[in-house]
């Protein structure tokens, strides 16, 4: 019997502990501090929304000239009260024709340029410009590059001369299709312009449709 009754009292006295340090746990849990992020893997879940915003924003522009889609792609500088031409861009160097990765060009099919055929694809595009004379325009054949600090001129699928042109102040750096000439047949052209501060230069794009 005396038994017995020592093993009651111990179980009541283990249940009353549990109800006595229950709070106390609780309490420590609540009171605890959250671990730190690991920023390696809070990098690598951030999405592409939340990157850095660009200073010179990406444009992405399509143009169907007869039946070919002609896609430009480019980054816009600003002007910002800066000397451009002989100061933020050089004269006499290769240019990106653009900021940050270099301009690029794409054709759905072949098309003519300066009476040159290009075959249907992508080329990456560059800007010589000269102060006193014709601008060099190239099309180079590695389309993805980061400006113009890996240009190889043995790459280069065409060069052109282009006379640069007179124009109003133009902030943030453009490209704009204008003169379109629309067949049903035979010949169809743009011509695709750069603009930028008082600067505007222009090249002819052709196609066929057949």
């Amino acid at each position: 019997m005396l038994k017995k009754y020592f093993l009651i009292s111990a179980h009541v006295i283990f249940i009353c502990m549990v109800f006595a340090f229950t709070p106390a746990l609780q309490a420590q849990q609540v009171k605890k501090p959250m671990q730190p992020v690991n920023k390696a893997v809070q990098g690598k879940t951030v999405p592409d929304w939340n990157k850095k915003v660009r200073v010179s924003p990406r444009v992405f522009k399509t143009q169907t000239i007869g039946l070919t889609d002609v896609t430009i792609s480019y980054s816009r500088p600003g002007v910002k009260g800066r000397k451009i031409w002989g100061g933020l861009v050089p004269y006499n160097k290769v240019w990106r024709a653009g900021a940050n990765e270099a301009t690029k060009l794409t054709f759905s099919t072949d098309v003519w340029i300066e009476g040159k055929k290009f075959p249907a694809g992508s080329y990456s595009f560059f800007i010589i410009p000269y102060e006193k004379k014709d601008w060099t325009i190239i099309f180079n054949k590695v389309a993805d590059q980061w400006g113009a600090f890996e240009y190889n001129e043995a790459e280069d699928f065409a060069r052109f001369s282009v006379k640069p042109q007179a124009t109003n102040f133009q902030e943030w750096l453009t490209y704009n299709f204008t003169n379109m000439k629309v067949n049903e047949k035979g010949k169809n052209s743009a011509v695709l312009s750069l603009a930028w501060e008082k600067v505007r230069v222009p090249f002819t794009i052709e196609v066929n449709v057949n």
